[in-house]
């Protein structure tokens, strides 16, 4: 038997997360009392249903997940029962947006603002982030980036060790994206925006691609770069950390960085110990084609 216990964040996609669980066969309970969850083992383990794989959604919603929720998970694992806790976490700036898009109010803010609910939350919730066994940053993630990532940690076995990686190409112009977390500047490199036959594609084209990529600076600093990411990862596994944001910026986001984001991505992807995701955040902008 496998039991995961879906927490975190309230906003950061925890009912989404069961909703996909269960089409990948999970049997799953959401708001299921702290107190009950040993009870509902047993019955589990006694033949009362031949699921194998549960998930059980808990939040903050129960009164006593505090206090309990430490006590539970150790019983459980005494018991020889495999039993992981996924925790979704997203940025306070995307908890609010999603909760005013929503129009519901925080179960901590009673009554006040949004923001003081989340920060009480994410005060209450510190310990158990870091005792979690995967973590998945929602902020950036589409629907389907989620489920890709619940596949490769349920059912593929990828080892994300709490550390998922994104790539995000954007243009100066724009601003400089707020959750990123290394910034590198790639408007020294040859600009293929000069050509006319290049100025409407975009890094993901082969021309703007070779071009940009035949300049031997170019080629150094992607060595570089690569070294320098590859050294950091690690440490920010062992620091905890469960998001990084590594993004490069040219002008416009259509060229240099798109061409840059793409080859770092290339050589990041397949390593193991960290999840992987590339974004061009400013790609389709002024009308240009991705």
């Amino acid at each position: 038997m496998r039991i995961v216990i879906v927490t975190g964040m309230s906003g950061a996609g925890k009912t989404t997360a069961l909703k996909m669980l269960e089409d990948m066969g999970f049997y799953c309970v959401d708001n299921l009392p702290i107190r009950l969850i040993e009870k509902f083992v047993e019955l589990i383990k006694g033949g009362g249903t031949e699921a194998n794989d549960i998930a059980l959604g808990i939040d903050i919603r129960n009164p006593e997940f505090i206090g309990l929720m430490n006590e539970v998970i150790t019983q459980l694992k005494q018991e020889e029962i495999d039993c992981k806790v996924l925790f979704l976490e997203a940025s306070d700036e995307c908890l609010i947006k999603r909760y005013k898009e929503t129009r519901r109010s925080h179960p901590l803010s009673q009554g006040q603002r949004v923001e003081v609910g989340i920060a009480k939350e994410r005060k209450l919730m510190a310990e158990l982030l870091s005792k979690s066994d995967y973590v998945i940053n929602t902020s950036q993630l589409l629907t389907r980036e989620l489920k890709a990532q619940l596949e490769d940690i349920l059912l593929k076995g990828f080892d994300y060790k709490n550390l998922f990686v994104t790539v995000l190409s954007f243009g100066f112009k724009y601003g400089i994206p707020t959750d990123a977390d290394l910034v590198f500047d790639v408007r020294f490199l040859p600009n293929p925006y000069y050509f006319e036959n290049m100025r409407p594609l975009t890094g993901n084209d082969a021309p703007v691609r070779d071009y940009v990529m035949s300049s031997d600076t170019a080629k150094v600093f992607l060595e570089k770069l690569t070294d320098m990411v590859t050294f950091l990862i690690p440490h920010y596994i062992d620091e905890g950390k469960s998001q990084l944001v590594i993004a490069i910026g040219c002008t416009g986001g259509k060229h240099r960085s798109v061409t840059i984001a793409n080859a770092l991505y290339e050589k990041l992807k397949g390593k193991e110990g960290y999840g992987l995701r590339l974004d061009h955040k400013d790609i389709e902008k002024d009308g240009r084609r991705k």
